[in-house]
């Protein structure tokens, strides 16, 4: 079971969750959905992430076509969700891509 707690939070159960807002004005379109599952990739943590604005589903935050599901627009914020040996390293690695808007070249909208 998946922990909702503060935005910087963990819980007892080694859960780790942050939320952060989507800051591109394009939202989670194809490139930064790739961007986030090769980066999520990266970890032996299981990542799951919710649109916590729409309250939608939580997909695995390795799954390109699930990550899509969210349809995350601008504002919005993911819950970013991670349970294993480095999910704090993880989550904290997923917001910060995010936050930098996926590293893409552009402006990036105020939110």
């Amino acid at each position: 079971m998946l922990t909702r707690g503060a935005p910087e939070g963990s819980s007892d159960s080694g859960t780790v969750v942050r939320e952060v807002a989507v800051a591109i004005r394009e939202g989670l379109h194809a490139r930064p959905v790739m961007r986030f599952v090769d980066h999520a990739s990266k970890f032996q943590s299981k990542i799951t992430v919710q649109n916590a604005t729409r309250k939608g589903d939580i997909v695995d935050g390795k799954s390109a076509m699930q990550m899509m599901l969210l349809e995350a627009t601008v504002g919005n914020v993911l819950r970013i969700s991670a349970i294993g040996p480095d999910a704090a390293l993880a989550v904290d690695s997923l917001v910060a891509l995010v936050e930098t808007g996926f590293d893409l070249e552009g402006p990036k909208a105020a939110v």
